[in-house]
């Protein structure tokens, strides 16, 4: 079995952008399920998104300062020189892999998985999961850490507040509906 803690997961921008799915990943990385990493490209890539979104300067710094400050150790550097020497379906995700590469991640948690094919992120010791199996994966390592840290987030949930089976909803809404039921079945 793996120890959850040594289990390195690079985050892409598309599972970290959704509010929920971002919670729940950082929930279960603050209780030390899996260890979270990612790299400016993708910090880039998110501040980028929330622009498009419409989303408030002051909140875009709230949301990159809060996950800076909550995982200080989580930003791979160096790991620029490897970019151009990859090969990926879109060459703008070449970045995510040269970060997973450079800190030595287990996985990418992506849910682009056309754009990381399993058998050339192999040759590199990686595999790449959709958020829903990653968490899914994460909850059958300890079911109790993970019951924990959604009740965790439910709790620290304030706009708007939320139930268990609310935020379980908005989960699955969210496409989380493995991990969404997995939950709803240990609470």
């Amino acid at each position: 079995m793996i120890h959850s803690v040594r289990f390195t997961a690079v985050l892409d921008t598309n599972v970290i952008y959704p509010i929920e799915i971002r919670d729940l990943l950082f929930w279960f990385a603050h209780f030390d399920l899996f260890t979270v990493k990612w790299s400016q490209h993708i910090f880039d890539e998110w501040k980028s998104v929330m622009e498009r979104k419409n989303i408030p300067k002051s909140e875009i710094i709230k949301r990159t300062r809060f996950a800076d400050l909550a995982f200080p150790d989580a930003l791979v550097t160096n790991y620029e020189s490897l970019i151009d020497a990859l090969s990926l379906p879109d060459e703008k995700d070449r970045h995510v892999l040269a970060a997973a590469i450079k800190t030595n991640a287990n996985v990418i948690v992506t849910n682009n998985l056309r754009d990381f094919p399993n058998d050339y992120l192999a040759t590199f010791g990686l595999s790449a999961k959709s958020a829903d199996d990653f968490i899914a994966d994460i909850i059958d390592l300890n079911h109790k850490k993970a019951v924990k840290a959604f009740r965790k987030l439910v709790l620290n949930r304030t706009n708007p507040d939320l139930d268990e089976y609310q935020v379980l909803d908005n989960l699955r809404k969210n496409g989380l509906i493995k991990s969404a039921d997995y939950l709803h079945s240990l609470i």
